[in-house]
């Protein structure tokens, strides 16, 4: 069967294998690679495994990007919150970013929920360039959470889903 070059569509089983080494490689270039050496990679791909194959709502999607064959990024979707989206470090700036968050857009429109909301770290520049250009602002609400090296603060963001 023909495939596109490049697309987004719904994560399917056999795919959390990719999900979990893209989400571990985006830590090591956001968090280092100390942050990460220690993390349990069976449990992570365990756990978006079970993601795509029981959803705990209708709320809940994940996406994968692909170019050609390849699995290259994902997004998690749950309840009107972008909860990850993540490119592989190598395909960056192919606009697989722009597919994932357009997956999500969409799929939330059909659902009819707005505002969306995703998080970024504080000091995140890359992907705070990246909500801007795709329309998203800040959303006025930062919180705390643990991270390698101590209490680390994430930023909401959100944007309005036009009918």
């Amino acid at each position: 069967m023909p495939t596109a070059d490049v697309s987004a569509r719904p994560a399917v089983p056999g795919d959390e294998e990719a999900i979990a080494d893209i989400q571990l490689a985006a830590w090591r270039t956001t968090l280092g690679a100390d942050a990460v050496a220690d993390l349990p990679r069976d449990q992570i791909v365990a756990q978006w495994g079970s993601a795509i194959e029981a959803p705990p709502s209708r709320e809940h999607r994940m996406f994968v990007a692909t170019d050609g064959p390849h699995v290259v990024g994902f997004a998690a979707l749950a309840q009107g919150e972008i909860i990850a989206l993540e490119v592989a470090p190598e395909h960056r700036r192919y606009g697989h970013g722009s597919r994932l968050l357009a997956a999500c857009v969409d799929t939330l429109r059909i659902l009819g929920t707005s505002p969306v909301r995703t998080w970024a770290i504080e000091g995140d520049t890359v992907r705070e360039a990246f909500l801007t250009s795709a329309g998203f602002a800040e959303g006025g609400i930062r919180r705390g959470m643990d991270g390698p090296g101590g209490e680390m603060a994430e930023l909401m963001w959100r944007a309005e889903i036009g009918q």
